[in-house]
């Protein structure tokens, strides 16, 4: 047994292990194409806004009662082939004592923004026991979806770099990008230490029961090549290898990163996410061999009406056609305008054409 490896770890379900989704991630032979969508539980669902109402963000990823609800809601309407757990990903900073809050129009916001090699002290590590109601959510989650995986997931290092220099959301990401030019030791090592702490959190949810993982790297999109392979890549691919030894899927995704799939998947996923920009077929020759990719339609087509959805699912599914694995996603996350009844035909449309 490695170091990375828990005694404790549930195993999954013969029938976790064997649904359509796991078998994608492998690159093994399903009955059809899974699908599931980031940002399934939300705000385009009204049961969603119903049992958030008058409850702010970050409280309603504590109660492990309303995450479990949230996080099923999406499987129960839309027959997706996966559930993404719901939560935020600056939870675990708030969890380690970081000052911030989600205000509604904006996003995350940090009270006191990292900028000095000191302010790395406020950075501490995450134990099971800070985020001990994620632990629970996972236990009653795993008990109702029976066969159906549960996808943990974290925010990169780079992304939660991003919010914590910057201090909230940025379109320039002038003070990140200062630092990793001006001062690219403080650099290393804030990355370094934001790796730990998302390795941490992706652990409590492998050890709790998920299936699998997924890695946000929202914003590396912003990043050259050169920049993202020097200053960002070790910092994923020790999560990734923090992770390796449970033997979940470990699923990499950021948005506008056609330039950067290939050193995404060299940091160490087991399916890279492609968003809209990159026809599969494209995608895969940038990933090169040995990893299943996911995605990969415009969210916003899916306010286009039923004829230009399914047209347009198909030439996704045209592209994905080679592929050893290939797991339908949208390229980012459902829109909070987006109607659900879409997203329900979309899941059938594709259960039907793929149909083995």
């Amino acid at each position: 047994m490695s170091a990375n490896e828990s005694p404790a770890t549930p195993q999954p379900t013969a029938t976790t292990y064997e649904s359509a989704f796991m078998k994608a991630c492998r690159r093994e032979p399903v009955p059809h194409t899974p699908v599931w969508f980031m940002r399934q539980a939300g705000r385009s669902l009204p049961e969603y806004r119903k049992v958030r109402e008058g409850i702010p963000m970050l409280e309603s990823c504590m109660r492990p009662e309303l995450v479990t609800e949230i996080t099923l809601q999406p499987v129960r309407r839309h027959n997706v082939d996966a559930a993404i757990y719901f939560s935020d990903i600056v939870v675990p900073l708030k969890a380690i004592g970081i000052d911030l809050d989600i205000k509604p129009g904006v996003g995350p916001v940090v009270e006191r923004p990292i900028r000095t090699r000191e302010d790395l002290a406020q950075l501490r590590d995450l134990t099971p026991e800070d985020v001990s109601y994620v632990t629970e959510a996972i236990g009653l989650l795993t008990r109702e979806l029976g066969s159906t995986p549960l996808i943990g997931f974290a925010g990169a290092p780079f992304t939660l770099a991003s919010y914590l220099v910057e201090g909230g959301p940025s379109r320039t990401y002038e003070n990140a990008k200062a630092m990793m030019y001006g001062d690219p030791e403080l650099w290393a090592d804030l990355l370094d230490r934001l790796a730990d702490i998302t390795a941490a959190f992706l652990k409590v949810q492998i050890e709790a029961g998920a299936s699998a993982v997924q890695l946000f790297d929202s914003w590396a999109g912003a990043l050259a090549p050169a920049d993202y392979r020097h200053s960002v890549l070790p910092a994923s691919a020790k999560v990734f290898r923090a992770v390796e030894g449970y033997g979940v899927p470990r699923i990499h995704f950021g948005v506008g990163t056609g330039e950067l799939l290939g050193l995404m998947g060299e940091a160490g996923a087991d399916v890279v996410g492609v968003d809209w920009r990159v026809p599969l077929d494209e995608a895969v020759r940038r990933v090169g061999p040995g990893k299943a990719l996911q995605g990969n339609l415009d969210p916003t087509v899916l306010f286009a009406g039923t004829e230009a959805v399914e047209t347009k699912a198909r030439e996704v599914l045209d592209a994905a056609a080679g592929l050893e694995g290939h797991v339908f996603n949208l390229g980012h996350g459902v829109m909070p305008s987006t109607d659900p009844d879409a997203l329900t035909r979309l899941v059938e449309y594709v259960h039907t054409q793929t149909a083995r």
